[in-house]
């Protein structure tokens, strides 16, 4: 496979979010030196004594540059070297780290369309069925086409709880859609999780050039906004190979809307992805305020009209 960059990285300590992109480039035969020699050197010389969330983006293992080369690379997440370099580092460092990566079933034919999924490891480098989710929107726009290779997921996932608050995982394209997101931080009466909804909505990303620019900021403050929850989105930033490039800018919205962090993306104007100078390994800081939140929710309670409109 050709040289493609892979994980831009968002840390979060426990009392405060720490956004950070960082570009490193992965092959066929090294992504998986990737997370164990890069991340876990970053980990451990950014926040060497935190109890912390790492957050990496969208698609962390790789982006490839044509669904043939995806499927190829694809990998069950039991056995991907990848998978556990991470559980190595999140063990060696007492780091959780929430992660998106490309998931084939055990077994299955390298033909068959994979998973989009979002891992959450916990510090002690285990992981969890149920904190696992994978992608309901696949992504078909243009010529690209996700469905041709990623099976959507067929269930939410409850919010489960973390380092910073609980946790309710979206990927990217589910960004477009907010009943998701309103089912894991507003549910309704006969939800699973209705005493303990998600106080974070996270949306790991890979945003093209144009829907990026048109589309990325607006749709992060909507959902943190009618979600009345953070919003926390690491993005994939600049090229990554002849056919891909992304957005960037990674953001962090507070549960008023506000965008708290916004860091660099690809320079304005450029038509070929080249990321902004200083994007790659751009390190940003947030204070999170989960009083904040709870006060947001208690002064402006959102009480959906499930008798007129059915709830999730």
């Amino acid at each position: 496979m050709d040289e493609c960059r892979a994980p831009r990285n968002l840390y979060i300590p426990r009392s405060r979010w720490t956004l950070a992109i960082r570009l490193v480039s992965c092959r066929k035969d090294t992504h998986d030196l990737d997370s164990k020699g890069s991340v876990g050197s970053w980990i451990r010389e950014t926040w060497p004594r935190a109890q912390a969330v790492l957050f990496l983006p969208e698609a962390s293992d790789y982006i490839a540059p044509d669904g043939q080369t995806s499927l190829q690379l694809a990998e069950p997440q039991s056995t991907s070297p990848f998978v556990k370099g991470l559980q190595e580092a999140a063990r060696e460092h007492s780091v959780a780290i929430h992660v998106g990566i490309h998931h084939r079933e055990e077994g299955q034919d390298q033909s068959k369309r994979i998973l989009n999924r979002a891992l959450y490891i916990t510090a002690n480098g285990d992981i969890n069925d149920a904190t696992t989710y994978d992608k309901l929107h696949v992504f078909d726009y243009g010529s690209l086409k996700e469905s041709a290779t990623v099976q959507p997921g067929t269930s939410l996932t409850a919010p489960f709880d973390s380092p910073i608050g609980r946790i309710g995982s979206l990927v990217c394209f589910d960004l477009r859609f907010p009943e998701a997101g309103l089912a894991l931080a507003q549910p309704g009466p006969h939800s699973a999780w209705k005493n303990k909804p998600a106080q974070i909505i996270t949306y790991p990303s890979a945003f093209t050039l144009r829907t990026g620019a048109a589309h990325w900021e607006t749709l992060l403050r909507a959902r943190a906004i009618e979600t009345q929850s953070y919003v926390i989105a690491a993005a994939q930033v600049g090229r990554h190979n002849e056919k891909r490039a992304s957005w960037g800018q990674s953001i962090v919205a507070d549960p008023w809307g506000n965008i708290v962090l916004k860091l660099k993306g690809v320079k304005e104007g450029e038509p070929q992805g080249t990321a902004e100078d200083g994007a790659e390994g751009e390190i940003g800081f947030v204070d999170i305020d989960l009083e904040h939140l709870e006060k947001v929710r208690m002064e402006m309670p959102l009480q959906r009209r499930i008798d007129v409109y059915p709830e999730l």
